[in-house]
């Protein structure tokens, strides 16, 4: 399962996923998007436009690795674009409250890289 990254600058950090949030492509990225989200970045935006499909474990994935970026003072947005499936799950599962999420790419940067960190999960 692919994830890749790309610094935005000294701070600020995107990362990508696709394919499925499951059990075999959670574990197969796990360790490196814990290092990724990890790193001494404080804004982190997750992209979920090419992920196919995610479950309770990739959910899981998503807020350890949310409340790890929170416990250094940062921050993590996710960016579900026209991703309608995984929209929807997140949303079901309550985790709209917790952890922003945007369609919006503009309003996904705006949320992530902007330096007021006090609205995160």
């Amino acid at each position: 399962m692919p994830i890749n990254f790309e610094d935005i600058d000294a701070h600020a950090r995107r990362i990508f996923i696709s394919g499925r949030l499951d059990i075999a492509g959670t574990a197969d990225i796990e360790m490196q998007f814990t290092s990724l989200a990890a790193s001494a970045k404080r804004q982190v935006l997750v992209d979920l436009t090419q992920v196919s499909f995610l479950a309770s474990i990739g959910i899981r994935a998503l807020v350890s690795n949310a409340k790890a970026v929170k416990m250094r003072g940062g921050k993590m947005v996710l960016f579900t674009g026209n991703n309608d499936v995984v929209a929807k799950t997140l949303h079901a599962t309550g985790i709209d409250q917790v952890m922003p999420i945007h369609g919006d790419i503009a309003e996904a940067e705006k949320a992530a890289f902007s330096r007021d960190i006090s609205s995160s999960l």
